[in-house]
């Protein structure tokens, strides 16, 4: 994300009119409103395409606040969050990054996939997890005290970066912390359906493929089915790509560039389908 696109303040939520679709599974959005009247961190745990994202949407839609998105990386640094000096012209200028606009202006700042920041991102937020709720921009030489609705949200997926990409233990308890898995085949099945508009029937089929891959521990993916996945095949189905076509490009293709273990899922996902 560049610093010109993170201003996407309060104006985002005036032309942004749809909610998006999310199916509560247990009782987080009702841990989600505490953690912000209390204003406490979130940590959201689980592995990709179980919904984290879409759920931060949800919640600052159902909030009423303002919502910026970090994709964070191996050369997301807290330089890109908290913002640089710029050449603009003959003058050089200071631009706010999407961490500091968030604290200013009061916003939800989700950091997706946290652990794949560089360490000092961590470093810099730490200040905001605690009693100060406070940034400090070193390049300016001063404190910001964080806005009465500023939240700070993070994503990562613990099975995937295990090793040198895990949280440390203090900075995880730094957070309220969610648990993300997938959800039972009824609503999996339910969330297809509502979120493509595809048949009962044939999502189901698609979710229980879905399970039928993610059992198959045998073949070492990397990441298994998610839901994200599978709504991507709903949408080809229903905009009338063939069926077995949609799951192969939508489902097996993403998870492997083996041709032995594409050949074999495409061969059971056609007996499925």
């Amino acid at each position: 994300m560049s610093i010109t696109e993170t201003i996407t303040i309060k104006e985002s939520l005036k032309f942004s009119s749809e909610i998006p679709f999310y199916k509560p599974i247990d009782r987080e959005v009702e841990v989600f409103r505490h953690a912000f009247k209390n204003k406490l961190p979130i940590l959201l745990k689980g592995p990709t395409g179980t919904g984290k994202t879409r759920f931060v949407d949800y919640m600052a839609h159902q909030l009423e606040q303002p919502l910026i998105t970090v994709s964070c990386h191996e050369e997301t640094s807290s330089t890109d969050l908290i913002g640089r000096y710029i050449i603009k012209g003959t003058e050089t200028i200071w631009v706010d990054g999407p961490l500091t606009t968030a604290v200013k202006e009061g916003a939800i700042l989700y950091l997706d996939e946290i652990a794949e920041a560089r360490p000092d991102v961590v470093v810099a937020i730490h200040s905001l997890t605690d009693h100060r709720k406070e940034l400090y921009i070193d390049k300016l030489g001063i404190t910001v005290k964080a806005h009465p609705d500023f939240m700070l949200v993070a994503s990562f997926n613990p099975g995937y970066q295990k090793g040198f990409k895990e949280l440390k233990p203090s900075t995880r308890q730094r957070f309220v912390a969610l648990s993300f898995q997938y959800p039972t085949a009824k609503d999996e099945t339910e969330i297809v359906a509502a979120e493509t508009g595809l048949d009962k029937d044939t999502s189901k089929k698609l979710v229980n493929i879905a399970n039928k891959i993610r059992n198959l521990t045998e073949l070492g993916l990397t990441e298994t089915v998610s839901t994200r996945l599978l709504v991507d095949a709903a949408m080809l189905i229903n905009s009338g790509l063939p069926k077995r076509l949609s799951v192969k490009v939508a489902v097996v293709e993403p998870l492997t560039d083996d041709v032995e273990i594409t050949q074999a899922l495409t061969d059971l996902c056609d007996l499925m389908i």
